[in-house]
């Protein structure tokens, strides 16, 4: 196994994604923090103990180790739980826009979450039923659960290492490096597997069901995401990257501060905000469990991971879901503790072109982040 990469503190302008006053030049569109509701901070020290490739780390190493560009923990919901931790790297700040990666899929399930609950959508519907344009593609034969849950069973390799993958096609497409138009590269896509047999790491799948979603409703991602960065009182605009037809990244392109990427955390404890139901009830619990025995934890491909396994769009560490976690390239986390009402966020920038190195800082998070929770609780370590 290689090394791992020497410890940086990282700098804000490695970091920026997305940023309409630094980036102007990559498409995007901004989410407007309509209604700030700053988070009550009551800080106190935590300490936690994270054995994990091959030795012991405190915490403060392991924010070290694994690039960390922030750290924030919440002692409970929105509106009744305080931000007992609050770290930055050397350049990055409360108000700084963090590029979220993949993470952004797990925000998308949110509105995903919030048409169900209006009725506009159920998994049960097939998705031609809503875009008919998939008829021809490896989506003729998949439902909206199928997308939730990455079953499509389309032709499909998440290599963004490969410059000519499909992965990479379909990202070259929000960053003027192509025509820009991402749904036709969906439209191409061909069938392999029977739908709901198979898992695979698909962003084309998490761009399919806001394609979805957004027919469904009648709102674009960017005004879907605004009336939900209201209604979470989030304190910064963020901003989502858009092909050349304005269509959202929603697999892979939000940027946020710090402390709103908490409240797209503090969102999956439970699906209120403000003493509000924000989600339908039980749609936080439901996509945070695994759909299927070969979904569980330890049971999807050991390339991506053996820690985790995958919901609707979440991450679970446990079978029932009572840990879960967003997870973004390079580090990017928004991780729950049902359980102890804690949520957790966790930037980074780590190295990605080494995939040992990769994964390693990977299962490393992975081990912590449950550790980081319970540091809030010192007598409920996690089980």
């Amino acid at each position: 196994m290689a090394p791992v990469a020497p410890l940086q503190r990282p700098r804000l302008s490695t970091m920026r994604f997305i940023d309409p006053q630094q980036d102007s030049a990559r498409p995007h569109t901004a989410i407007p923090a309509g209604a700030p509701r700053p988070l009550e901070r009551s800080p106190r020290s935590l300490s936690a103990r994270i054995d994990g490739a091959g030795r012991t780390r405190d915490l403060d190493t392991w924010v070290v180790e694994t690039h960390t560009t922030s750290l924030l923990v919440l002692d409970g919901p929105l509106g009744q739980g305080s931000v007992l931790h609050e770290w930055y790297a050397d350049g990055v700040g409360p108000a700084s826009l963090l590029h979220g990666a993949s993470a952004t899929k797990s925000a998308l399930a949110h509105l995903v979450g919030l048409a169900v609950g209006d009725g506009a959508l159920s998994l049960d519907d097939p998705v031609t039923r809503h875009v008919p344009e998939l008829a021809g593609s490896g989506y003729a034969a998949c439902t909206v659960e199928h997308v939730l849950t990455m079953t499509s069973g389309i032709d499909w390799v998440e290599d963004h290492r490969d410059p000519d993958s499909p992965a990479s096609r379909l990202v070259a497409s929000f960053f003027g490096e192509s025509d820009g138009d991402s749904r036709t590269l969906l439209v191409e896509t061909r069938p392999r597997d029977e739908p709901g047999t198979r898992w695979e790491y698909c962003t084309a799948d998490s761009q399919v069901l806001d394609w979805v979603r957004e027919r469904a409703t009648g709102t674009p991602y960017a005004e879907a995401m605004t009336a939900l960065w209201q209604r979470l009182g989030c304190v910064r605009d963020a901003a989502v990257g858009i092909d050349a037809r304005g269509v959202a990244m929603a697999g892979g392109a939000l940027a946020a501060c710090a402390e709103d990427w908490l409240r797209i955390a503090a969102l999956q404890l439970d699906g209120t905000a403000y003493g509000e139901q924000v989600l339908p009830g039980g749609w936080a619990e439901a996509s945070s469990r695994p759909s299927r025995p070969f979904t569980a934890p330890g049971r999807l491909p050991s390339t991506i991971t053996t820690h985790a396994g995958f919901g609707g769009h979440w991450w679970p560490l446990t079978d029932d879901g009572e840990r879960v976690t967003a997870d973004g390239s390079r580090g990017q986390f928004c991780f729950v503790d049902r359980g102890l009402e804690t949520a957790v966020v966790k930037t980074s920038l780590w190295p990605y072109d080494d995939s040992w190195v990769d994964r390693q800082q990977r299962d490393l998070s992975y081990l912590g982040l449950p550790l980081v929770a319970a540091a809030t609780r010192p007598t409920a370590p996690p089980g």
